[in-house]
């Protein structure tokens, strides 16, 4: 697991930013409010099956998944629906911009920005950080990523604050959100993922869609 360090101005305390490579993609919580996000690395996407034939899984930028049941344990009867709605794969310059700081041996990244739209259909109010584990990035050589979680301080991004991932959202609420993805320089995000297990095949919106 390669850890990210920030240096905190005056306590002298660091930020730190996991992620984990080479992971399964279950579904974790997402980290409090600052600058956390989701649990990142590599997500496992759908397994070994899939929906049925006729299902539909490939969707545009801006059109809403199906509903989704949450598999976080204190909202698990709540359904939601994800809309991804732009994706844009950052720089070098934002990553040296960002105050976080990559072990060399786990080589070079670039974040990955996907700003969605998470609404809550039905059930127990849910969190926005319950979404997390579910939502993944798909780069143009394969990779798969989960976001980013920030375990101290925040890290900055051009036009993409942290989210509330806290914030709690009843039937009927929606909220916009950004999360940063990191990827392999050189890599590119193809797709934006729902993971659905390892059951289903994941959903899928394309980049250029």
């Amino acid at each position: 697991m390669a850890a990210w360090t920030r240096a905190v101005a005056a306590a002298g305390a660091l930020a730190v930013v996991l992620t984990a490579a080479g992971c399964d993609g279950g579904s974790s919580k997402a980290d409090g409010k600052g600058g956390g996000s989701s649990a990142s690395g590599s997500a496992s996407g759908s397994g070994g099956g899939s929906g049925g034939e006729d299902e539909k899984t490939t969707y545009r930028l801006g059109e809403e998944s199906p509903e989704v049941e949450s598999d976080m344990q204190a909202s698990k009867d709540a359904r939601y629906t994800l809309t991804p709605l732009r994706v844009k794969t950052g720089t070098k310059a934002d990553m040296d911009g960002s105050g976080l700081k990559k072990d060399d041996k786990d080589g070079p990244k670039v974040p990955v920005y996907v700003w969605a739209k998470v609404t809550h259909k039905s059930g127990t109010p849910m969190e926005i950080g319950d979404m997390d584990g579910d939502l993944a990035v798909r780069t143009d050589k394969g990779t798969r990523t989960r976001a980013l979680i920030v375990l101290l301080g925040e890290a900055k991004w051009p036009d993409c604050p942290a989210p509330d991932t806290e914030k709690k959202l009843a039937p009927g609420q929606s909220a916009e959100i950004c999360k940063a993805f990191l990827v392999p320089e050189g890599e590119k995000a193809a797709a934006v993922e729902v993971t659905r297990g390892f059951y289903k095949k994941p959903l899928e919106w394309p980049a250029a869609g």
